[in-house]
């Protein structure tokens, strides 16, 4: 059910927005409807949000950002502790995998704002 939503949105911060994962309009609905499957539209202002395709985008901003906090730590902790190998593995695996899942979706929404800033002609207003 779509509320009835002001006629004028003042702008926001499509950083503030996509790191909340709130609609780039009204900066109230939520923008997924699963873990990051994006709604077809707001549920506060009507934002029809199904033009939007960030691709592999957040991915790879994602990677970029987990290689160079994971890539120092794991050099650190070679240098200071020389662990085995194993160990690696049995540390690093699962810190890549939770992390890129935390910062999966502020990055796609964070990119779905920015989309919907610079792109607005995309969207039906």
């Amino acid at each position: 059910m779509v509320r009835k939503a002001p006629s004028h949105f003042p702008p926001i911060s499509p950083t503030r927005t996509g790191i909340r994962c709130r609609c780039p309009r009204c900066g109230q609905g939520a923008i997924y409807s699963g873990l990051l499957t994006v709604t077809n539209c707001c549920a506060y202002c009507g934002l029809d949000l199904s033009p939007h395709e960030t691709g592999d985008g957040a991915s790879v901003f994602v990677i970029f950002i987990l290689g160079a906090l994971i890539v120092p730590l794991a050099f650190w902790l070679e240098v200071v502790f020389a662990p085995p190998n194993w160990l690696h593995l049995m540390i690093w695996p699962p810190v890549i995998m939770v992390l890129g899942i935390a910062f999966l979706r502020p990055v796609k929404a964070t990119l779905i704002a920015l989309h919907f800033k610079n792109l607005r002609h995309k969207y039906n207003e």
